[in-house]
């Protein structure tokens, strides 16, 4: 494998003068995805270990114990001597993982990119290694833009870009990221790396970008200590245990309730939890050092109204976590009530990031989108589109559409389960269906019903697969998420101390 293969663009096919539209952008877009949205390649055995064509392997990866090991750091991986696991592309298959659930593709993403682009070399899709730190793939991707931007300027077709633009000027990169890949795109844009990358960037779009850190990640590294869980979900949790890429994605703001307070996670608590310490402090330290970066023309696409991890309590080295947080006043004390108790406030989110935790400029562009959809929904799109071609008027944040989508993210095929839409006044014009990703022809219109005060539908996977959740609500919102059904009564592991 060409261990450069995860900086590619995407190819082929000029377009003549008259071919262009008349907003297309001269400038150079990377794409940057987010945590398991590169596939992976391990060296050694000779395979690819993350990103496969097909749902079959995802079951047995899951479900089967020796399954995604490769995945698992090693200790000279840790000490930075990399090389072993190479990422080859952005995922073009539907992906799943316990907790974070649906990983979509980037496939439309990227087409989107590709209608506002010159020609097809002004896209860089960047993937890259998603287990190491943010600062390492920062490195690389500083270096991987820098290239692109200097072969894009040499390349005819933006010559004719330039010619067909109003202002005539250079390109200039505009980088897209989902999720950990705005992280990562910070950590590009430090100046140390590249003096000059900032002055040579026009925006950086960020789609659900944690950039205060998400409770999940906490929830992540303490599944099934003390308590019985599936067994993708004790995998999950053995693969994250040293992964320096998931404690990049640990809660940076106040977020653990002790004793009437609340306070910001410490190396010891992530301890307690079943992380690394060190890895802890570098995430820290990576959030200190990077929150003071500039990110030019930044404007952000946020998941709203789907619930979403904001606090978390840790007693006995047990996580509880919740679905509402403190909030700070401008001087930086926190809200309280008239008897001087905190006051908590369902912020929401896009299921794993929520809302504050992704919103740190002004420009936002609030959509009610679970994570994975957030790269992938239509409107979405439609965002991306609007902000390469240089129409920064968004209108106004669509806050009060559709409508908040919970669904397990691991069931037994079966089984009966259940899917719960929040923030639902009337079932008039809302619609549910389950489809099987690896057969359409298997699809349930499931019926809704009020149960304490949600709307529920009841549904079940016939066989092993991974499932698409789909919700139309009336006013023509549409909200997704994926659910990977198991075999064998869930495959429960025993407690562990």
């Amino acid at each position: 494998m060409d261990q450069h293969a995860h900086h590619r663009s995407a190819a082929q096919d000029p377009r003549a003068d008259d071919e262009l539209p008349a907003d297309v952008t001269q400038d150079a877009v990377v794409v940057v995805p987010g945590i398991m949205g590169s596939a992976l390649y391990d060296n050694e055995r000779g395979r690819h270990v993350w990103g496969l064509e097909g749902i079959s392997w995802l079951v047995r990866a899951w479900t089967l114990p020796g399954g995604l090991t490769s995945l698992a750091m090693r200790d000279e991986e840790l000490e930075g001597k990399t090389g072993r696991i190479t990422a080859t592309g952005l995922l073009k298959h539907s992906a799943w993982t316990p907790y974070l659930a649906g990983i979509e593709p980037y496939t439309d993403l990227v087409a989107a990119v590709g209608r506002c682009v010159a020609h097809p070399a002004a896209v860089l899709e960047f993937a890259y290694d998603w287990r190491l730190p943010a600062a390492t793939n920062g490195r690389l991707l500083a270096e991987a833009a820098r290239a692109h931007l200097t072969a894009w300027r040499a390349h005819p077709a933006h010559d004719r870009a330039r010619r067909h633009r109003v202002d005539e000027r250079e390109a200039r990169l505009v980088f897209v990221a989902h999720s950990m890949g705005g992280l990562v795109t910070r950590a590009a844009l430090d100046p140390r790396l590249d003096g000059d990358l900032q002055a040579d960037t026009r925006g950086v779009l960020t789609l659900g970008t944690p950039f205060h850190g998400a409770v999940k990640a906490t929830v992540i590294l303490n599944t099934g200590r003390g308590t019985p869980v599936p067994l993708p979900h004790r995998k999950l949790r053995a693969i994250c245990a040293n992964m320096p890429g998931l404690h990049d994605l640990l809660p940076q703001y106040k977020s653990v309730r002790e004793d009437g307070n609340i306070r910001h996670l410490t190396p010891g608590d992530v301890v307690s939890l079943g992380g690394n310490a060190e890895l802890a402090r570098d995430a820290a330290r990576l959030h200190r050092d990077h929150r003071g970066i500039e990110l030019p023309g930044h404007r952000s696409v946020v998941g709203i109204n789907q619930p979403t991890l904001q606090n978390l309590s840790i007693r006995e080295g047990r996580v509880t976590a919740f679905e509402d947080g403190a909030r700070a006043h401008a001087d930086g004390t926190l809200i309280r009530d008239g008897h001087d108790r905190i006051k908590y406030f369902r912020v929401q989110g896009d299921g794993t990031v929520y809302k504050e935790s992704a919103s740190i400029s002004p420009a936002v562009t609030t959509l009610p989108l679970q994570h994975g959809d957030v790269a992938k929904a239509d409107t979405a799109l439609e965002a991306v589109v609007e902000i390469l071609r240089e129409d920064i008027h968004l209108g106004p944040p669509q806050g009060e559409a559709g409508c908040g989508l919970d669904t397990p993210d691991f069931v037994e095929a079966g089984q009966a389960w259940k899917v719960t839409l929040t923030d639902v006044d009337s079932l008039a014009g809302v619609t549910c269906r389950i489809t099987a990703l690896d057969d359409p022809r298997d699809v349930q219109d499931a019926a809704l019903t009020w149960e304490d005060g949600n709307a529920v539908a009841v549904a079940t996977a016939k066989a092993p697969g991974l499932y698409r959740v789909a919700v139309r609500t009336l006013d023509g919102a549409d909200i997704t998420q994926l659910v990977l059904a198991g075999d064998a009564g869930g495959r429960l592991e025993e407690a562990e101390d």
